[in-house]
């Protein structure tokens, strides 16, 4: 049924594309969609890397040392991630 799809019939898929979204918002839509593509490929090689290492379960959290965390600008943006210290109570008595 489909497995014909020559130089014509690729053309009008292409015109009827332009046609219904717009020349102008096709760039924008394929320059999205090449940035979810890298987003799900670095998340993917970050759980692949996650998978092959071996983990000990932690004890409870010592109170002297406060425990960091990882804040990264976007989803798979590693770049720009930088580790922050939680901030301690000191309303406790």
């Amino acid at each position: 049924m489909f497995g014909k799809l020559g130089a014509p019939e690729l053309i009008l898929i292409l015109v009827v594309i332009i046609l219904l979204f717009g020349a102008k918002k096709l760039p924008d839509m394929a320059r999205s969609l090449g940035k979810s593509a890298r987003i799900l490929k670095s998340e993917a090689k970050a759980m692949k890397e996650d998978g092959g290492q071996t983990t000990t379960p932690a004890g409870p959290p010592n109170d002297e040392t406060p425990a960091q965390r990882t804040i990264q600008a976007a989803p798979g943006d590693v770049t720009t991630a930088r580790p922050v210290t939680e901030p301690t109570d000191t309303t406790k008595a």
